[in-house]
């Protein structure tokens, strides 16, 4: 980087290849359609094929190349082909984003070996195939950014989503980890922890199994959501793709290692009223 050049230059992908996991919908589509709307040919990777075709359209409909490899990331083999795949289109990969994930929520006593080894598949084996295929391609190339999606779930602990919460945490420590070797070769590893995103992931706490929507429980559960953060909003999908698009970009050269937490601010030492509270009294001192 050399001074006086734009400085929104730096967040731009131009002429990159980024390959982006579960990219069906939700973070992962928006994902996809950030990258490419920052220069990258995308490749989208995900095991919903219908998901998959409209991500692709989405990123097509504004100029950008998509190509679409239906993968199962729990499968080690699969996601191989899935670098290989992009490597062979592009001649390298730039970026790649773990974004693939499932919950489900359950209490410890009453979550199953199924859900566990289903959420550990997906969650953590998935990230951490992920994280092996586009390591080997990016160290023997001498560059290139991994960005790990975990949660603020792996920060605070919330009923009923231990086996969630604990992938989560894992991927922080995955990433730090791998940060620390493949720096060298100058490939970075950072992670994003979002907050309470509107996705498909989190709206069955408001739709019944036949699609219907509960509006009632919709808007209960955000305001719910909101109330808990300072901001006293709940994330959109662009909110974590564009801490994303930062990482993977060279905006963040020197930075590896790192999670970044687009949360509303709701993983601080902090409770509702709290700060509201201490203002008035502060101010009452002054008086």
């Amino acid at each position: 980087m050399t001074g006086g050049s734009d400085p929104s230059d730096v967040f731009t992908l131009p002429g990159k290849a980024a390959v982006v996991t579960g990219a069906a919908s939700g973070i992962g589509r928006e994902t996809a359609v950030v990258l490419a709307e920052a220069g990258a040919a995308v490749v989208l990777a995900d095991v919903d094929a219908a998901g998959l075709a409209a991500t692709a359209e989405a990123v097509r409909s504004r100029g950008g190349r998509a190509d679409v490899v239906p993968t199962d990331v729990t499968d080690a083999a699969q996601v191989t082909a899935l670098a290989e795949r992009a490597v062979a289109e592009h001649g390298r990969i730039d970026v790649w984003a773990n974004v693939a994930g499932v919950i489900r929520s359950a209490p410890v006593v009453d979550t199953s070996e199924e859900t566990l080894d289903l959420i550990i598949g997906v969650n953590l084996k998935g990230t951490y195939f992920g994280c092996q295929a586009a390591a080997r391609v990016m160290t023997a190339q001498g560059s290139g950014a991994i960005v790990n999606v975990a949660s603020a779930g792996a920060d605070m602990p919330a009923p009923g989503i231990s086996a969630y919460a604990l992938t989560k945490a894992a991927v922080l420590m995955l990433t730090r980890t791998l940060a620390v070797e493949v720096g060298p070769a100058g490939v970075r590893v950072n992670s994003v922890a979002p907050g309470f995103i509107d996705t498909p992931m989190v709206q069955g706490y408001w739709t019944a199994p036949d699609g219907t929507v509960d509006e009632d429980a919709r808007t209960r559960t955000i305001g719910n959501r909101a109330a808990q953060a300072p901001l006293g909003v709940i994330g959109e999908p662009r909110d974590i793709a564009l801490a994303i698009l930062y990482l993977a970009s060279d905006a963040a050269r020197f930075v590896t290692g790192q999670t970044i937490r687009p949360n509303g601010g709701v993983v601080m030492p902090w409770r509702p009223g709290v700060a509201g509270a201490r203002r008035s009294r502060a101010r009452r001192r002054c008086r």
